[in-house]
């Protein structure tokens, strides 16, 4: 697990993909196991799903924990992710919301109630035509809300489950093809952003540099307007 960033009173780190965050069974998590690899107590501040990769926040020690858990819950901190799929979405970008409903074994869908919506705005691109897993297509993914699942619901909805992604019906893959590239918070009255490279995964590794071109050039368009 690479280390993007230490703070007396924080970390973050590039969650590789395939550990979850707490134990599973016999299977140790994500912060036991690097809790015991640095000998100190740590607070995870958020998740991210087992197949997930990417930046990943945590804290030190309690008093970090409660401040970097505050802006999260009151969804002051900003996150992007980059994701594949091989299916053409019903629309090119868009904000896609809905409330999150439980589904058959662990799963969740999206309905159309907006009592407690889940927000997620999407941007895409066409990456390659005629890969073996077909048009591969590039998302840039902001959530404005933290749901469980709610980003591979959010692109399962519009017809484009995340390539690798079998629990929502993604073509199979070498992993799930979600990562979370960006982390914008706060920290002692200082702006702290966090990227996280993408290190694994044949897609990822093949198309990573013309994926984050792109998102880099979403994100600048955005900041003008």
């Amino acid at each position: 697990m690479d280390i993007l960033r230490s703070d007396p009173d924080y970390l973050v780190i590039n969650k590789p993909a395939g550990i979850g965050m707490h134990q599973e069974g016999e299977e140790p998590g994500l912060v036991r196991v690097l809790s015991e690899r640095l000998g100190e107590s740590l607070y995870p501040v958020h998740r991210l799903d087992k197949m997930t990769t990417g930046v990943l926040l945590l804290a030190r020690n309690s008093a970090a924990n409660r401040e970097l858990s505050r802006q999260f819950a009151e969804r002051s901190t900003r996150k992007w992710y980059l994701a594949l799929s091989d299916s053409k979405p019903t629309k090119k970008q868009g904000l896609i919301k809905g409330d999150m409903e439980k589904a058959r074994g662990g799963s969740w869908k999206l309905s159309r109630n907006l009592v407690n919506p889940a927000i997620t705005r999407f941007y895409s691109c066409l990456l390659a035509d005629g890969t073996a897993t077909g048009a591969l297509r590039g998302f840039l993914l902001q959530p404005e809300t933290g749901k469980t699942h709610q980003l591979r619901v959010a692109l399962k909805s519009q017809g484009s489950p995340i390539l690798g992604d079998d629990r929502y019906g993604g073509t199979p893959a070498d992993r799930g093809y979600l990562h979370a590239w960006q982390l914008q918070f706060e920290y002692g009255g200082e702006p702290v952003c966090v990227r996280a490279p993408l290190i694994s995964g044949q897609h990822f590794l093949t198309h990573g540099e013309q994926l984050t071109a792109w998102a880099d050039e979403v994100m600048a368009a955005k900041s003008e307007r």
